[in-house]
């Protein structure tokens, strides 16, 4: 235990810097730590430990940096990267089989990163074409390549040549009155509004990328627009299905 504390304090000497720390960001430092010292994983020795080390971090603060390092611990337990030792009956903790396949930093990035974007959540082809690159952090890639992916399949859904593009396209696909993408059962107000969202997410996150730099900095963000181009995806394929007759509606957007 004495030596995972000597590496706490080198990696975090400040106690303002550590309360600041989010626990995902606390977990990015702790982490590595525990698996170079994988034999002393325990919460309450670590954090009965921290008070004890008021040269270090003031007696006053040692409170709030327990619980902040039981936040984190418990960002790692969520994630799957440490778990409860087999065969113990106390509160010791091993490094998973997933934790054990991190070895750099960038890789608990991209773990970290994929825990606020279950692949699971988008549509396949999305998560083929776009996954790796949301990983890497090229947001800008990943979401603009969502949404080709939806324009192209609404060209051949609605059997388009290649000159039918963007939000005109859109338009006329899901046209309320004609498109052979709308949904005649459904109230002309819902149809029209469903042609004003492909229309508007085409126009507003695939479009600009097409004709200028568009950087997207924030993950949330990015992993909200890639689970809106799966959910528009996943309308097309059904309205695709519909007009072949190949199985039943999936989808009542």
């Amino acid at each position: 235990m004495e030596s995972m504390i000597e590496e706490i304090k080198a990696a975090l000497p400040d106690e303002e810097v550590l309360l600041s720390l989010a626990p995902q960001e606390l977990a990015r430092v702790l982490f590595p730590i525990f698996k170079r010292n994988r034999e002393e994983i325990h919460l309450y020795n670590l954090v009965n430990k921290i008070h004890q080390m008021h040269e270090v971090y003031p007696r006053s603060r040692c409170e709030a940096i327990g619980l902040a390092f039981s936040e984190a611990w418990s960002w790692l337990v969520t994630q799957g990267l440490i778990v409860p030792k087999p065969r113990d009956m106390g509160d010791w903790f091993s490094i998973s089989r997933a934790g054990e396949k991190i070895t750099t930093d960038s890789e608990f990035a991209d773990y970290a990163k994929a825990s606020l974007l279950p692949r699971n959540l988008l549509h396949p082809k999305i998560a083929e074409n776009a996954w790796a690159n949301f990983l890497r952090g090229a947001y800008d890639l990943a979401v603009f390549t969502a949404f080709r992916d939806v324009e192209e399949a609404v060209r051949e859904a609605a059997e388009y040549d290649a000159r039918a593009i963007g939000v005109d396209m859109m338009r006329r696909a899901f046209n309320s009155k004609e498109g052979p993408l709308s949904d005649r059962t459904l109230p002309e107000a819902e149809r029209e509004a469903l042609a004003h969202l492909f229309a508007g997410a085409i126009g507003s996150y695939k479009n600009p990328s097409s004709h200028r730099t568009v950087t997207i900095a924030d993950t949330r963000e990015a992993g909200e627009m890639l689970i809106l181009a799966s959910h528009l995806l996943r309308i097309v394929e059904d309205r695709a299905r519909r007009r072949t007759g190949d199985g039943p509606p999936l989808c009542n957007g």
